[in-house]
């Protein structure tokens, strides 16, 4: 028996899943937004609050977010939220402190007190980014369907295509070929790539571009951080007549006539019926949900082969804003050998610092982990505290809560000898999965894309990480926008409606 009845339904809470939800419900569609398996990004031990997960809105500056933020009528109100990263990104090792500054004299100055000889070099090097966005954000900006599925769609989407620097360059194609092998800038370019792709490797050429561009290029922070952009969109949602259940989750994939037809939840034995399912889910795990039936014979054929081997290991750190550096930014890249298990080179730490009320800030620490790498997990956060602490030396005697929530240890709380506090006691799970980065067999379009967008059972969408993995938190705005395109234009009348919709212009 059907409950209700639902002309989409969103599963996830990812930037793409709300971001699509949110516009279907402006374009008058019926939208349900069911938040499934993923934790909020925030949670509360020891009297603070923590990061579950790393977050810089990297595609705060991307047209796909531009083209959902004017849709939505927000524009204004979502540049109020914004503050301007000031620097851009830091690189702090041992014996090095660099900076990338909005200002471009101030970035020159840099440049020739830390890399003596190279400033030829490094403009030549944002000449190069600054061609290959300014190409990018043309192409995104057209309502192009990226990843193509259909011939009209490869045509379309294969003619923007073309006009994209190093987009057909082979994978090992080398963007710092000028700089000596082995140097400083080689690591920093790379290493803010690898924390922006969704891809566990290096993405192709464009899209370490794309993102040391999207690093550099007026980035700005939101206070809130992913909280704060996921209570945007559900405020949008909501705003708009959808509904928003982030807390409730997904027991089984309803079909009809092997079509989706629904879902229901756990804890309740009815069906919420819709016209489509939209979800950030991979395609194995909404195959999962629907108990591997309605399988489409080419998606059981055809379908990439989506893997992890490498998570997203997160530690929060609350210390006495007066234990830090004022020099320290917003956003740093760390390198440091600190207690490194092994002789190969150790991976770069992505360091966020929020400073927040009653002298305290906030330091969210991330690290690209491999599952059977030179570092078990249980030694990560040691590890992670021991690199910050190289960094920042005074820090130590500030630290007033360390916990990361994928180790399984318990908090660490300093008052001001280190005390262990088990989690169940703030009602958290004793362990949580790291945020996992895909590898893709075979890679999908240009090396970008992973799944298709057309899911593998009919009237399913697919819009999360494992679309386009390999241009990160855009490729899911490009994947989000191209479902709620095909959304709308299954509903010939509200397609009609959006086309000949009076958009308010907003200027500023």
């Amino acid at each position: 028996m059907i409950q209700k009845h639902y002309d989409v339904i969103v599963v996830g809470r990812s930037v793409g899943a709300l971001g699509a939800a949110a516009l279907l419900a402006r374009r008058d569609f019926n939208v349900l937004s069911i938040g499934h398996q993923a934790l909020p990004a925030v949670y509360t031990a020891a009297g603070h609050q923590l990061w579950r997960r790393g977050f810089t809105f990297l595609a705060a500056t991307s047209p796909a977010w531009r083209r959902i933020v004017i849709e939505l009528a927000q524009s204004q109100t979502w540049k109020r939220r914004l503050v301007p990263a000031s620097p851009m990104l830091q690189a702090v090792s041992p014996g090095r402190r660099f900076e990338v500054p909005a200002d471009p004299r101030r970035f020159a100055q840099e440049i020739a007190r830390e890399l003596p000889g190279l400033g030829r070099v490094v403009e030549q090097l944002y000449d190069d980014l600054a061609r290959v966005n300014g190409a990018a954000d043309d192409a995104f900006s057209s309502d192009a369907t990226w990843p193509p599925g259909t011939f009209w769609e490869r045509r379309e989407t294969g003619r923007l295509a073309a006009t994209l620097p190093y987009i057909h360059a082979e994978p090992d194609a080398d963007l710092l070929g000028e700089f000596p092998r082995g140097h400083f800038y080689r690591r920093f370019v790379h290493a803010s790539a690898l924390f922006a792709t969704h891809l566990s490797n290096l993405p192709p050429p464009f899209a370490i571009a794309r993102h040391h561009g999207a690093w550099t290029r007026g980035l700005a922070s939101l206070s809130g951080g992913e909280a704060e952009l996921e209570s945007f969109l559900v405020e949008r949602v909501a705003a708009h007549g959808g509904t928003c259940w982030l807390n409730r989750r997904v027991k089984s994939l309803v079909l009809r006539r092997g079509v989706a037809a629904g879902v229901v939840l756990d804890g309740d034995d009815q069906t919420l019926g819709c016209d489509f399912i939209l979800t950030d889910l991979d395609g194995e795990a909404l195959a999962a949900l629907a108990g591997g039936q309605g399988i489409h014979k080419r998606a059981l054929r055809e379908w990439p082969r989506i893997t992890s081997t490498v998570g997203r290991f997160v530690v929060s750190l609350v210390v006495r804003r007066e234990g830090l550096p004022e020099a320290l930014g917003p956003e740093a890249l760390f390198f440091s050998r600190a207690g490194w298990p092994s002789r190969d080179r150790p991976p770069a730490l992505h360091v966020q610092r929020i400073d927040g009320a009653g002298g305290t800030s906030l330091l969210v620490a991330e690290m690209l982990l491999p599952d059977h790498g030179a570092l078990p997990l249980a030694e990560a956060r040691a590890f992670v505290l021991r690199a910050v602490l190289e960094e920042l030396p005074f820090l130590d005697r500030h630290l007033l809560v360390v916990d990361s929530p994928h180790d399984g240890l318990p908090i660490w709380s300093f008052t001001p000898e280190r005390q262990e506090l088990e989690r169940a006691k703030f009602g958290l799970p004793a362990q949580e999965p790291m945020l996992r980065q895909l590898e893709v067999d075979p890679p999908g379009y240009l090396g970008l894309a992973g799944e298709p967008i057309r899911g593998p059972i009919e009237r399913s969408l697919l819009l999360g990480r494992s679309v386009l993995p390999g241009l990160g938190q855009e490729g899911e705005l490009l994947a989000a926008w191209a479902a709620a395109k095909l959304v709308t234009k299954s509903d010939r009348r509200k397609a009609m409606m959006r086309r000949d919709m009076w958009t308010r212009m907003e200027f500023g």
